[in-house]
């Protein structure tokens, strides 16, 4: 018999904890290889745990509604066949070899698969220091081909930060006959926790709350796990950045007359319904090349500025709740790239199917407050960004317009613009330029462009 720990998976880059919301199983039930053993909530995006072996549910560490750190022990699995084991910790590893050796009366080999584990460990420490990233998809592969800790430090990855991708793994695998490399145990090691950060901002104040009479005729509702969050992430936004909003209006006649020239044959030759925010996008990725400081953040008295624009867009859930996926390198995407990308993502929000990096790693957001009908409105920073874009609703109105014969009014669609904007990096004048580069590059909208 071995005991196999089912640990807290990383879900994203910058995720510590999570949220356990559904136990689907209970001490005493059998689980299979990659069944659903848990839901877990991280972010406001749900996902499932699979189990990293089959066996039998020995015990649940966790009760629901606990919030507990990445790479804890949730629950312990008795795999009688011997099933592939993802450890917490290289004690653990060490200990479950050693289990592992006496069941099978393999004494002999004992020592030296102990050592070698160590070996693993010991090379684990010294080179990666806990920087490199491994998905649990990855790590999964990992187990299954038999390749070691010290094996998949060495294959190179393509993706953010060199992280080590699928594809990268099973390229690996296809060509491993092809490459010399010593052999080693499979033994695969979840990230280690990140080491704490201090952030050097103002804390949400802790006065108390006043007191609230509780009438007679008063409905009392509990907020929803999601509901609390963005209560709490919209606090220590006010609380962290000091908010200046600047306003403009942007004639978008062109862009309505074009996509109600072109959505029928859009749809037909892309497979994809064309709207405003993927045009909007297009235009807040241009203004942002020429005005890169609302594209970063604030580490204490360091700016980040960041070189890939990475493009949240609030999503209004059908429970009220808002969600922001990220678009991420919007800068490399065209019109029709932009389009998919909108509409898998907002699909993907509505229908509870956001993936936990899809809501991670954005640089700029853009709310579409016009979607309800509002003309404008002032947006709270989404951190740690430091600015954010609300749209208004697109209304037709009389206009003057300047032309070679002289002034004339016309009905024209206008929509306003905000920009909220985080006032210890981002002054007025850069601000208000950013703010009025969008509207220029919405204006500019060729309306005979072919799609």
């Amino acid at each position: 018999m071995a005991i196999v720990d089912l640990i807290m998976p990383k879900m994203g880059e910058s995720i510590t904890e999570a949220t356990v919301l559904k136990w689907h199983k209970k001490p005493g039930d059998s689980v299979k290889m990659d069944e659903t053993v848990l839901d877990i909530a991280t972010d406001k995006v749900d996902s499932e745990v699979p189990s990293t072996a089959a066996g039998v549910i020995t015990e649940i560490c966790y009760k629901e509604n606990d919030v507990v750190p990445v790479g804890s022990v949730i629950a312990k699995i008795d795999n009688a066949v011997g099933a592939a084991i993802i450890p917490n910790t290289a004690t653990k590893i060490v200990e479950t070899a050693s289990s592992h050796t006496t069941a099978m009366n393999q004494n002999v080999a004992a020592p030296q698969v102990v050592n070698s584990i160590k070996e693993i460990v010991t090379d684990h420490a010294n080179t990666t220091n806990g920087v490199r990233f491994y998905s649990p998809l990855v790590l999964n592969i990992a187990g299954k081909e038999g390749i070691g800790m010290a094996e998949l430090e060495k294959i190179p990855g393509t993706g953010s930060e060199g992280r080590v991708t699928k594809k990268d793994i099973i390229d690996y695998v296809a060509n491993r006959g092809n490459i010399t490399i010593s052999e080693s145990p499979a033994a695969i090691f979840p990230e280690p926790m990140p080491q704490p950060i201090i952030v050097t901002t103002p804390a949400v104040s802790s006065q108390p709350q006043p007191q609230v009479a509780k009438g007679v005729n008063v409905e009392i509702i509990e907020m929803d796990r999601m509901r609390k969050m963005i209560a709490e992430h919209m606090v220590r936004s006010k609380a962290t950045s000091p908010h200046v909003t600047s306003f403009t209006e942007a004639d978008v006649t062109n862009i309505v007359k074009w996509r109600e020239k072109v959505k029928l044959s859009f749809e037909k030759k892309f497979g994809e319904k064309i709207t405003y925010t993927p045009i909007f996008i297009e235009a807040i990725v241009k203004a942002i090349r020429k005005y890169p400081y609302v594209n970063c953040s604030l580490d204490g008295d360091k700016i980040l500025l960041k070189k890939d624009i990475n493009i949240g867009m609030a999503t209004a859930l059908p429970s009220g709740n808002l969600i922001v996926p990220v678009i991420r390198n919007a800068e490399t995407k065209n019109l029709i790239g932009l389009t998919k990308d909108v509409n898998a993502l907002a699909n993907a929000a509505r229908a509870n199917k956001l993936k936990p990096d899809d809501t991670q790693g954005g640089t700029f957001t853009v709310t579409n407050v016009g979607t309800f009908g509002s003309l404008m409105g002032t947006p709270i920073i989404n951190q740690p960004q430091v600015a954010i874009l609300a749209v208004g609703a697109i209304k037709k109105r009389p206009v003057v317009i300047e032309t070679k014969d002289g002034d004339v009014i016309a009905i024209r669609h206008m929509m306003y613009l905000s920009l909220s904007y985080d006032h210890r990096i981002v002054d007025g004048s850069i601000g208000a330029s950013f703010l009025t580069a969008v509207a220029n590059e919405l204006e500019a909208f060729e309306p005979s462009m072919d799609v």
